[in-house]
């Protein structure tokens, strides 16, 4: 097994368990606020298999076969909720939308601190060139330099996911802002807006060409915040 290959691999483990832990953050929220669906689904829980389950093309089949193929990584998953419960409190749907990208963020933040703690203790530092698995240099080969790897990816994959997540286009995460602040009526309205094909159709189509141009100066400065009165 070669090293793009590992590298792949590695890039795919991170995907799956980002994923996991953005769908079982859906589903936790979810359950905390009343909707008991993606819980008797098996969702509310970080062991992939649950949500492989009811997403294996997306979680599975798609990613691995464009690693094989030697592409980029692409796939999806989803967790269920009741759409009854959405409409009888949009902003509790709202909430529960929104806690998936808030979990990778909360990756992003982790991942960054571990990196930045190991650049102020010198067991790595700020390399030459960044690329999206390789944010720090290790000052030693082994396992210090595959897990600065792991975090470099952990970073990078999350913070995409996120904002990927949060454009506020449907069918994304972040279409849902909105019903934090509509009263009840418009919500709901909006909410049947939001479900509907074309709409849904459409939403992605923009998501797709357009998010480079949205990602790439949001990650631009991420990184120069991680580096920032970097020693």
């Amino acid at each position: 097994m070669g090293p793009d290959f590992s590298d792949s691999l590695l890039w795919y483990i991170v995907f799956l368990y980002s994923t996991v832990c953005h769908e079982g953050g859906h589903a936790w929220t979810a359950l905390q606020l009343g909707d008991r669906t993606a819980y008797q689904g098996g969702q509310v829980s970080l062991d992939p298999l649950p949500h492989i389950r009811r997403e294996p093309f997306g979680m599975v089949v798609v990613p691995l076969l464009l690693i094989l193929m030697g592409g980029g990584m692409f796939g999806w998953a989803s967790a269920p909720y009741d759409p009854r419960w959405a409409l009888q409190y949009p902003r509790r749907s709202a909430i529960m939308s929104l806690a998936g990208p808030a979990v990778n963020l909360g990756l992003v933040l982790l991942a960054a601190l571990v990196l930045r703690v190991g650049m102020e203790w010198h067991v790595w530092e700020e390399p030459f060139y960044s690329a999206p698995a390789h944010l720090v240099e290790a000052a030693q080969g082994g396992l210090v330099a595959w897990f600065a790897k792991l975090l470099s990816i952990v970073f990078s994959l999350n913070l995409l996911l996120a904002i990927f997540n949060l454009l506020p286009l449907p069918t994304l995460d972040g279409s849902s802002l909105p019903l934090l602040f509509l009263p009840t009526a418009m919500a709901q309205r909006y909410l049947a807006a939001l479900w509907n094909p074309g709409a849904r159709f459409v939403g992605l189509f923009l998501a797709w060409q357009g998010f480079r141009y949205i990602f790439e100066p949001i990650r631009r400065l991420a990184v120069q915040a991680l580096y920032m009165g970097a020693g």
